[in-house]
């Protein structure tokens, strides 16, 4: 999408919002601060569900102000780099000190009819997987079959700035329930460390609040993203 194009499809959200708009995003007032952008943590408390055509103006506005350059190379990249994986200690995003892992923090997000063995340890629940739209129960001891997902991916993350930033920030950057969703292992490794340019969900009911997530990751920790992954991004919620 040319720059021109996809000022014209913004100029609805701007001239009847003005801002961007969050489907769900609960009440900010309820919901433990972090740093950030204002409201990120509202958003982060709530799943990745389809977006209404207000909102997918409003993602438009978001998408917008991203800033660009190229990816770099991955050099350096390891999982370790962000830290010990699911940490409870990533001080600064929501629910981190408060005992339980953050893949569990998640999964209790996510999943409905959830069963749990104490207060943290998740064992079971459902959930409709975001990204193929198909129905799917979790159980613990098939717990690799329900990996959580990054959605601006960390080895992308790290080829877009990351590898400069304080170890600090990458732990919280991995641990952001804002920049986390369960999926199945089948589309998470399809995905791999791709950009939105080379990777979308199946679901295409949910490729806008897929983009909307992605870019709001992105200004919250100053990322950029190339080219062709703002203009996919933008793609995906013009209606």
């Amino acid at each position: 999408m040319s720059d021109s194009a996809l000022r014209r499809a913004m100029l609805p959200a701007l001239a009847v919002t003005g801002v961007l708009l969050i489907a769900g995003c609960g009440t900010p007032s309820a919901v433990p601060r972090g740093p950030g952008i204002d409201g990120s943590d509202a958003v982060a408390v709530t799943r990745l569900v389809p977006l209404s055509p207000a909102d997918k103006a409003g993602a438009l506005v978001e998408i917008s102000g991203l800033q660009t350059k190229g990816r770099g190379p991955k050099t350096g990249y390891s999982r370790d780099q962000f830290g010990e994986a699911w940490t409870d200690d990533s001080e600064g995003v929501l629910w981190a000190g408060n005992g339980c892992s953050t893949r569990d923090d998640i999964l209790n997000r996510d999943l409905d009819h959830v069963e749990k063995r104490d207060k943290c340890v998740v064992v079971g629940g459902q959930f409709t997987d975001p990204y193929t739209d198909q129905a799917e129960t979790f159980s613990k001891s098939q717990a690799s079959d329900y990996p959580i997902d990054h959605i601006v991916p960390l080895s992308y993350s790290w080829q877009m700035g990351a590898a400069q930033w304080p170890a600090d920030k990458r732990v919280q950057l991995a641990n952001d329930p804002l920049n986390l969703t369960v999926t199945t292992v089948s589309v998470n490794s399809a995905k791999g460390g791709s950009g939105p340019a080379s990777y979308l969900p199946p679901n295409k009911a949910i490729r806008c609040a897929y983009a909307l997530r992605f870019a709001q990751v992105a200004t919250k920790y100053a990322l950029a993203v190339t080219s062709a992954d703002k203009d996919m991004l933008a793609q995906q919620c013009v209606t």
